[in-house]
């Protein structure tokens, strides 16, 4: 197929400092390890940290690595790339290619146009920064929204200027009396004194609170002081009964000893008496 603007896009892979040389005959043929290359390096040239997985060994695994740089372009660069044509890695796929390259290009040379003269050794040290302006592009996005949020609200505060500004002018153009502004002072310091007293009186049951809590405590450390030297001296002290309890226990052992042994001697017993009963059952017969 034919190379439309092939050497427009070598021209620009150079620019942006390709280590490799293109040239047209790469792409006589389809050559796919070539397109994957290039598609990695452009992909890393847009975000350094970008993790999209660079086997091509199979066949599902080319598929897959098309859909994600596909994706990374339409979602990050806002660049739509033909993956059927990226997929064919011929000629086809130059013109995908061109998508992706112009733009880094016109980014390069909107940021100076000394960087296009760079020498190619300094080229290589180029990088785009677009997550940066992605991030940008997001506070801008909420700060229209909250812009806009607020313009509504400041909209419906408007609406409301004519009747407080009736009530406004009202009140400033009222003669101001100084006994009825006296008596409001003085409901309003009482007021104030009244929310001082109460938090005061607060203030004083906290702390008689903190008393009482205080001596309920030392009372429970005392009782359980008592509680524990009362339990040290029943541990301490062997009771009158253990004597004999430690010789019944003793005659207990002796006499299961002994039914142990008689059980089992009536149980042989009664196995032979059937066996001897079997036997004669049998010679009757």
């Amino acid at each position: 197929p034919a190379l439309p603007h092939f050497s427009d896009f070598t021209e620009m892979m150079r620019a942006l400092g390709y280590p490799r040389l293109i040239s047209m005959e790469n792409f006589h043929t389809p050559n796919f390890m070539l397109v994957s290359e290039v598609l990695l390096w452009l992909v890393k040239r847009y975000e350094p940290q970008s993790d999209i997985p660079g086997d091509v060994d199979t066949e599902q695994d080319r598929v897959f690595f098309i859909k994600a740089v596909a994706q990374f372009m339409a979602t990050k660069a806002h660049i739509k790339l033909n993956t059927k044509k990226l997929y064919q890695a011929d000629g086809h796929a130059v013109k995908e290619l061109l998508k992706v390259t112009s733009v880094l290009y016109g980014a390069m040379n909107t940021q100076g146009g000394e960087c296009a003269q760079l020498p190619e050794e300094d080229s290589t040290k180029f990088k785009f920064d677009l997550g940066s302006k992605i991030a940008d592009l997001k506070a801008a996005r909420q700060l229209a929204s909250e812009i806009t949020s607020k313009g509504a609200v400041l909209y419906d505060l408007l609406g409301k200027e004519v009747e407080l500004r009736e009530a406004r002018t009202e009140s400033l153009g009222r003669p101001l009396e100084i006994n009825e502004a006296e008596k409001v002072m003085k409901i309003a310091i009482n007021s104030v004194l009244e929310e001082v007293q109460k938090t005061k009186d607060m203030l004083n049951n906290v702390a008689l609170d903190e008393a009482n809590l205080e001596a309920k405590i030392e009372k429970r450390k005392l009782e359980l002081e008592r509680s524990q030297k009362r339990l040290q001296t029943l541990q301490s002290v062997r009771p009158a009964f253990m004597d004999e309890y430690e010789k019944i226990e003793e005659q207990l052992q002796r006499q299961y000893s002994t039914y142990l042994e008689k059980f089992r001697n009536l149980t042989y017993m009664e196995q032979l008496l059937d066996d001897h009963r079997r036997t004669e059952q049998e010679m009757f017969e």
